[in-house]
């Protein structure tokens, strides 16, 4: 993985608006294989070149799930960072990700409650440019008053 920015937090005292973490991932077979295992998901579409090649997709894809990971990667590990707390997440899923591609999943502050420590978030992965996610999130932020 690529980070723009080092692993740690970013207190809620601290976060501003337009404020923006991102990671790089190439998805590799492997990684497709872990999390068809740890998830329980293993639909042929992810796993199998013949049946794959058959669908809409004409070819395997990751997990939708797998590339929405990488936003909550950027998430815990970024923008807040360690010590955040999911509170929820839209997704819409515009595209496939495919084994070997490269995924660039960014969020973006785009709202501050200072007084309840939420912080929503625009999320985005793609891949080459393309979008093949987008969304929002709203999380927690850790603070210095409780560390």
């Amino acid at each position: 993985m690529f980070d723009n920015f080092p692993r740690g937090t970013i207190c809620i005292e601290d976060i501003e608006m337009g404020m923006s973490r991102h990671l790089r991932k190439h998805v590799t077979d492997r990684d497709i294989e872990l999390f068809a295992e740890v998830s329980t998901d293993r639909n042929p579409v992810h796993l199998d070149d013949d049946y794959a090649h058959d669908t809409i997709f004409e070819g395997r894809i990751a997990h939708g799930m797998l590339t929405a990971g990488l936003i909550s990667a950027v998430i815990g590990e970024q923008l807040p960072g360690h010590g955040t707390i999911y509170l929820g997440q839209t997704l819409k899923f515009l595209g496939p990700v495919r084994p070997g591609d490269t995924v660039y999943a960014e969020v973006t502050v785009t709202g501050i409650d200072h007084a309840k420590r939420h912080v929503t978030l625009n999320c985005l992965c793609s891949v080459d440019g393309k979008k093949v996610l987008v969304g929002e999130a709203k999380v927690l932020a850790p603070s210095r008053k409780f560390d």
